[in-house]
């Protein structure tokens, strides 16, 4: 979805005069930002398209991580596409199955006592980190059929080796 069509939909959820007084513009610059920028269209960067720039020089996704704290969420970047041998998928997703459910008996036990302690829930969150980026690189290399492009850090931490590699 492009920046201008994510402009659109708010227009959905209120009028564009509504939306200028909220965010203390001109009702004719939203309609701009709602708009193609490229080629003939008149339409005019829009503060996604800036977000997104601002995003591309800070090289570690500071902005797309705040957006994503603010909007109650969690970012998580792609995987970087490796054009390498095929790895064992299947041994893989069994991998991620079982970290799940080891992520899982080690919550479980650090809630035992009733209480997590400080050290316990930044490892619970390093290892959720961990494996939902893993688990979201191997369901985007399901979905274009692409195994090829499972990280190598990903495998790394299922212990896993690359088919014919």
């Amino acid at each position: 979805m492009e920046s201008h069509e994510v402009v659109k939909s708010c227009l959905a959820e209120m009028s564009p005069k509504e939306l200028a007084r909220e965010l203390g513009v001109s009702v004719s610059l939203v309609y701009k930002w709602s708009q193609p920028t490229h080629d003939q269209h008149s339409g005019a960067l829009n503060p996604l398209d800036r977000a997104n720039q601002l995003d591309a020089v800070s090289k570690d996704h500071a902005v797309a991580r705040w957006m994503a704290e603010k909007a109650d969420g969690f970012f998580l970047p792609n995987p970087p596409v490796e054009e390498e041998a095929r790895p064992d998928y299947v041994t893989c997703m069994n991998q991620l199955v079982r970290e799940f459910a080891s992520l899982l008996s080690t919550v479980t036990q650090a809630a035992g006592d009733e209480r997590i302690s400080r050290i316990e829930a930044e490892s619970i969150r390093q290892r959720w980190d961990e494996l939902k980026a893993d688990t979201e690189g191997f369901v985007a290399a399901c979905e274009r059929g692409d195994y090829a492009s499972i990280s190598q850090q990903a495998l790394d931490r299922c212990g896993l080796k690359r088919v014919g590699a």
